[in-house]
């Protein structure tokens, strides 16, 4: 039994990610995907590469400038609905990204959780949703909610998440749960594994288990969007999982929805095609 203890203990030591609620196999078949070289999608100047959208104003159109480049970082000021959206299309690829929030929220959400988020797989016209932004998958970003991914389609087929979930769900949306049952979303929220059951849209809010750093500290964004496959990692952490994503490829946004957030040290990596024999 000692002997067990031991070999126990020293596995332990050796992978650290078996103590973790998450599998040891995710990380090793992430660590198995080869990449290109990073390449940045923000050269901390200007938004080259990147075109704007506001609610009720259209492409391009910015007068009140709630899209700035501030210090080599992008400040999105929330004072209107909107987004920045990437002019190339991508697939395959690992998203990094750091963000913090500001002090600032806007309008009907001035004591809202303060919320964003990273579209991907963005499709279609611009505003298609809402008037807003394209039809996409949405890595959300929100205080207490930051690795929610959201279907932020048309409520068709072809937008749409599979995921491995827990029995209850949380307030009507499904949670995240390795070995869990198998559910299919065409619209709604998957929430991250550690969501608080008890959450909150209220300003500051923060949860038990929160992965996400007090407001005003960087925070580390890591999505491996692998084909048809959507990894969420917060700062360094899996916080969520979605398979059989669709679509598999698309532009990438980023929300302007109501609070002041800075974004900087966006990189993208294209994994390298495999080789036919």
């Amino acid at each position: 039994m000692q002997r067990v203890i031991f070999v126990l203990s020293l596995m332990l030591l050796v992978f650290p990610e078996l103590a973790t609620s998450q599998p040891l196999n995710q990380d090793f078949q992430q660590n198995s995907i080869q990449y290109r070289t990073s390449k940045a999608l923000f050269n901390g100047k200007n938004l080259k590469g990147w075109y704007t959208f506001l609610q009720n104003r259209g492409k391009n159109i910015d007068p009140l400038q709630v899209f700035t480049v501030v210090d080599q970082q992008i400040r999105i000021s929330g004072e209107e609905w909107g987004c920045i959206t990437t002019k190339k299309v991508y697939d395959h690829y690992r998203l990094k990204l750091e963000f913090r929030w500001g002090g600032k929220t806007e309008g009907n959400r001035r004591d809202k959780a303060r919320d964003s988020g990273l579209l991907l797989h963005s499709t279609g016209k611009d505003g298609g949703f809402f008037g807003i932004w394209m039809h996409s998958i949405e890595c959300q970003i929100i205080e207490g909610g930051t690795g929610d991914i959201l279907v932020v389609g048309d409520g068709s087929e072809k937008f749409s998440i599979t995921a491995s979930v827990a029995k209850e769900k949380q307030a009507g949306s499904y949670r995240y749960e390795e070995e869990g049952s198998k559910a299919v979303l065409n619209k709604g929220r998957l929430n991250w594994y550690g969501r608080d059951e008890n959450w909150q849209d209220v300003i500051g809010f923060k949860g038990k288990q929160d992965v996400e750093k007090p407001m005003g500290e960087w925070n580390s964004l890591e999505c491996i969007a692998n084909g048809t496959e959507i990894i969420v990692y917060l700062n360094g952490v899996l916080v969520n999982r979605a398979s059989e994503v669709k679509p598999s490829k698309g532009r990438i946004q980023i929300q302007s929805e109501g609070a002041e957030i800075y974004v900087r040290n966006i990189e993208l990596t294209q994994q390298k095609k495999s080789r036919k024999n």
